[in-house]
């Protein structure tokens, strides 16, 4: 994937929508205008993002993670595509992980489970994610032999379509979405918007931040093709030795064939070949 230059960044860019929306002021109009209910004050939750819930296991980094005046919480991502691909048949099961996340968090911080806050998890796309030509697909868990009857579990699932044809939001809705895939501006909100964006694009530490981010996931994702070659190399070893031993191979001819095929030393090849023998 190529990365923007910080000058090219905007809102629909995962870090820039992430800064923008430090701005208390913004995220609460941006959220109460996607939402169309009414939020009085937001805060920003002390353990934000990433959420760990163990040194060992997987985490979650949110673009954003507010919660309101009445313990709502909020989960906001951008989603950037250009069409209806292998991100869109991800999404279902990654908004499912971060509502197990965020709940474990809050439980982590000693809320009881009977007490857990109403969740939003809403993903901004700029793709159709389900291919209806919805702006807005709203998911609540119900019965279905009873249609009529919710779970109340008070766990909202919204996927955004900026690109959405359908007549189904508010005007302010759609001008907001409109902002997000293509800069126009046509509203106080928008507008705003991008005023906090040019200005985030001269913040200096923010710069920095932005290409710290950028090394540290270049570094992980050479580790992963690092530790990609080291299983494949492995398994094509493992192959080698079990295939040609059913040949009838001995372990002398395996051994300088590893040294050869794969720059081993004698030593190091012995231990592969002795390693799969059995």
């Amino acid at each position: 994937m190529i990365q923007k230059n910080y000058e090219e960044l905007e809102m629909k860019d995962d870090f820039m929508f992430g800064k923008v929306m430090e701005n208390r002021e913004l995220c609460r109009e941006l959220l109460q205008t996607l939402l169309g209910i009414t939020i009085d004050a937001i805060t920003y939750p002390e353990k934000q993002k990433p959420i760990a819930i163990t040194s060992e296991g997987r985490s979650v980094r949110l673009d954003v993670y507010v919660q309101d005046d009445n313990a709502t919480v909020y989960d906001a991502e951008m989603q950037q595509g250009t069409r209806r691909d292998e991100r869109s048949r991800e999404l279902p099961k990654r908004s499912r992980y971060y509502q197990g996340m965020i709940d474990l968090n809050l439980l982590e911080r000693g809320v009881p489970y009977q007490d857990l806050q109403k969740c939003y998890i809403i993903f901004i796309c700029t793709f159709d994610p389900f291919g209806k030509g919805r702006h807005r697909y709203t998911f609540q868990n119900q019965c279905e032999e009873e249609p009529d009857l919710r779970l109340s579990d008070q766990s909202v699932k919204i996927f955004f379509n900026t690109k959405g044809t359908a007549d189904d939001v508010s005007d302010e809705v759609r001008k907001l979405l409109a902002y997000l895939d293509t800069k126009m501006i046509s509203s106080d909100l928008t507008k705003r918007l991008d005023q906090e964006v040019e200005k985030a694009r001269h913040n200096e530490m923010w710069r920095r931040e932005y290409m710290k981010t950028i090394l540290h996931d270049m570094e992980v994702r050479e580790e992963g093709k690092r530790e990609g070659r080291e299983e494949g190399r492995e398994e094509m070893l493992k192959i080698m030795v079990q295939t040609c031993r059913s040949l009838g191979a001995t372990k002398e001819l395996l051994i300088s064939k590893v040294c050869k095929e794969f720059s081993y030393t004698p030593e190091q090849a012995q231990e592969c070949v002795d390693k799969y023998w059995e």
